[in-house]
């Protein structure tokens, strides 16, 4: 009766062990899992960041990338011209063409650029870099029209996806970084969410 309650005792006290042990193991697994992906989205965050920054200071200065040197904003050349006027394909081919280097358009363009790097490299407003940034990818795809397996003078658009582009998938990153809240590791994401104005309009997050 003595060993028969004693292994009873022993067994109660393991069991309970093993799984405060396996609860904990979890835990801890999810904590390296979070902070692995809370990293990770950060990187990625920068990297997306400098690609819209790059693309400002390539347009505004000539750096001799995509725009020659000599060609950049304050050399007075156009940053939507070039892009707007060589539309050849897509249902708003003739409407990118009036935009095209018009006054306007060449500033809500590179006001976007700089917005939206800003804020993915700070870690703030993502929410508004999102939403920007999306506007600005679909009407990118729209003037590349990747659906079009010809342009308007009949020549191969050259296109390789019929959906799917880099457009697209920047659009999905930028929406992904704003609804993970990205801007807390390797940025100012924290601080800017405790502004007053900020935590009184969570759509400036």
């Amino acid at each position: 009766m003595a060993v028969h309650d004693h292994s009873h005792r022993h067994v109660g006290f393991r069991l309970p062990a093993r799984r405060r042990s396996g609860t904990a193991s979890a835990a801890a697994g999810a904590e390296v899992t979070t902070a692995t992906s809370a990293y990770a989205l950060a990187g990625l965050r920068l990297l997306t960041g400098f690609v819209f920054l790059w693309a400002f200071l390539d347009k505004t200065f000539g750096l001799g990338y995509a725009t020659r040197s000599g060609n950049g904003w304050t050399d007075g050349g156009s940053p939507t011209e070039g892009f707007l006027g060589g539309v050849a394909v897509g249902p708003m081919e003739s409407t990118f063409h009036d935009w095209a280097g018009a006054a306007w358009a060449d500033w809500l363009f590179m006001l976007g650029l700089l917005g939206i790097g800003l804020a993915l490299t700070a870690g703030i407003a993502l929410r508004l870099a999102a939403v920007a940034g999306t506007v600005m990818m679909a009407l990118m795809w729209i003037a590349e029209w990747p659906p079009a397996k010809h342009l308007s003078d009949g020549s191969p658009s050259m296109s390789t996806n019929p959906f799917a582009d880099y457009h697209l998938v920047y659009a999905v990153v930028l929406i992904a970084l704003a609804a993970a809240g990205a801007g807390a590791v390797w940025g100012l994401g924290r601080a800017w969410a405790r502004l007053p104005i900020v935590s009184r309009n969570r759509w400036l997050l």
